[in-house]
């Protein structure tokens, strides 16, 4: 209806269209992004593996690579994701969300090939760093993009598809390393190194035939922009009742936004995210705490030790024969748990899966830990042929064992909990910002982890073997208090409806929260009314950041 306003609702059930099978496929479409994610993660576990690989890095006849070496080939790739993502928000407040994939599609191509044509560590590391930037634009910008994006009814399962992607990647990754690991050339390495290019091809290129995302546009002003992209990703037509409701409510909830937030420059964008008490459970700084500890939590419980170091790791002990076939099947465990999410995230709900999830996991860390400084991992002799050989076979089954209950447990809660709640309770003039802040702080601890990990466990530095896993229990003991005290609960709101659940509600209290009143009636706008401005006025106010 260009030029005569949006018609808005005061039924609250009635502000987003039926959910769609189109609907499920483009937003699905999008969860892909965590394919870059998850192979990243997990080939260069196999390929530091590679004896081939190793030799290529430290010269002809090494065994291992060194301690800083692991390190910094495992670590960089988080570095570069760490300021990628900060970056990423910016970018994607300016050009949009969709275009800001893109280019990280285009970015991360770039590092692949520099990777791929490596024949020692300067190289190798540059291609990872320059990869990094761009897995750290699409991690950042493809969970805000399908939060924006995803009918609420179902966001959470969506959301929790980029995890699967994630999964699926280790996967992958897992199975190219098994069958790479044994070759005696270059391709040994090389193979799976190049194989990451098939994905920022395909995101990218299909990305160019979806929408942007509606919240984006009314953010810049560009209302019958806005219009035109949440018709199609609702599968509805322009004139539709429910995108004019919801497009009315995305606006309505954006100008309260902004009278909080006032729109300003560069400097003031990024102090918004820091404005207000602590204490105040709404406010912005409040938020940007939630998502950044919340990311940060993620990687506390350990999982990418799991996936990064498990083969070095079980090699060092002596215990495991056929350590790549162990971190294969850790990588089916993770695989075949995360689709559970897709059902109890909406079922449940995301705060009782990173509470519950958080003690599952801390139980199986320390039983790992104890079982191994008893009778496992740590207990091993020397046969007469130089072999070293656990003394008991049985308790360490029993470690494999809990282990992947534990990553049961991560896959199922944490892996996918984590992503969903930061992509919802940004208010949309800092969720850019805020989704970007928070994916960086998971990049950050991700390459923290990564870096001190080796000195923890590696034989000449601290050789902690299964001891490691106190760490992490210790770590999960203080999610899950976390998650009791601070998670919200946000299963079956609208984006705009959480910035009101927050703002009325504590996080214990949240479960218990029901929306009475659209955004659109609390502006004022009665049922079947108009927004007070027409939508030339909207555009031409628009948003400078």
């Amino acid at each position: 209806m260009p030029g005569g306003g949006i018609s808005a609702t005061s039924d609250v059930g009635a502000i987003e269209a039926p959910v769609t099978f189109k609907t499920y496929l483009m937003c699905a479409f999008a969860s892909f992004g965590g394919m870059f994610f998850g192979y990243d993660s997990g080939y260069i576990n196999g390929v530091t593996g590679s004896s081939v690989f190793i030799q290529v890095i430290e010269g002809a006849g090494a065994k291992t690579l060194s301690g800083p070496h692991n390190s910094l080939i495992v670590s960089i790739l988080s570095a570069g994701t760490f300021f990628g993502a900060i970056a990423a928000g910016d970018v994607a407040d300016t050009i949009g969300r969709k275009w800001t994939v893109i280019a990280g599609c285009a970015i991360y191509i770039v590092g692949v090939i520099l990777q791929t044509a490596t024949n020692g560590l300067g190289l190798l590391v540059a291609g990872r760093l320059i990869a990094g930037i761009g897995v750290g634009f699409e991690s950042a910008i493809v969970i805000l993009y399908m939060s924006e994006i995803c009918p609420k009814k179902v966001r959470g399962a969506l959301v929790a598809g980029y995890q699967f992607c994630i999964t699926l990647g280790l996967l992958l990754a897992a199975c190219v390393a098994y069958g790479t690991g044994k070759m005696t050339t270059d391709a040994s390495y090389r193979i799976p190194i190049g194989l990451q290019f098939i994905f920022g091809f395909i995101l990218g290129v299909g990305l160019l035939f979806l929408p942007d995302s509606p919240r984006f546009y009314v953010k810049r002003g560009r209302i019958e922009q806005a219009r035109k992209a949440l018709a199609s990703v609702r599968d509805q037509p322009q004139d539709s009742e429910y995108v004019e409701a919801e497009l009315a409510e995305i606006i309505a909830n954006e100008e309260y936004e902004r009278s909080l937030i006032p729109a300003g420059g560069w400097i003031n964008g990024w102090l918004n995210c820091f404005s207000g008490s602590v204490f105040k459970s709404n406010s912005n700084l409040r938020k940007t705490i939630l998502g950044t500890s919340l990311q940060m939590m993620q990687q506390w419980t350990g999982i990418n030790f799991i996936f990064y170091f498990s083969t070095p790791f079980l090699q060092s002990t002596g215990a495991i024969k056929n350590t790549f076939l162990i971190s294969l099947i850790f990588t089916l465990v993770n695989v075949c748990s995360t689709p559970i999410s897709f059902y109890t995230v909406e079922k449940f709900g995301r705060r009782p899966l990173l509470i519950w999830g958080a003690l599952g996991m801390l139980i199986c860390e320390f039983l790992v830990g104890i079982i191994g400084d008893t009778v496992g991992f740590n207990r091993t002799h020397t046969d007469a042929a130089g072999t070293t050989i656990a003394n008991n076979i049985p308790a360490v089954n029993a470690q494999i064992a809990f282990i992947c209950i534990y990553i049961f447990f991560f896959a199922s809660t944490w892996g996918p909990g984590a992503w969903i709640v930061i992509g919802e309770v940004f208010p949309l003039p800092i969720r850019a910002r805020g989704v970007a802040l928070s994916t960086a702080s998971n990049w950050l601890w991700n390459c923290i982890i990564a870096v001190i990990t080796p000195y923890m466990v590696n034989p000449g530095e601290g050789n902690l073997k299964s001891n490691v896993f106190f760490i992490w229990g210790a770590l999960c003991t203080a999610a899950f208090v976390y998650a009791y005290f601070l998670v919200p609960e946000t299963k079956g709101l609208s984006l705009e409806q959480v910035d009101k659940m927050m703002e009325e509600t504590t996080p214990r209290t949240s479960a218990k929260w029901r929306p009475t009143t659209t955004f659109a009636q609390d502006m004022g706008m009665k049922e079947g009314g108009k927004l007070d401005m027409n939508v030339e006025d909207v555009e031409r106010k628009g948003s400078i950041f």
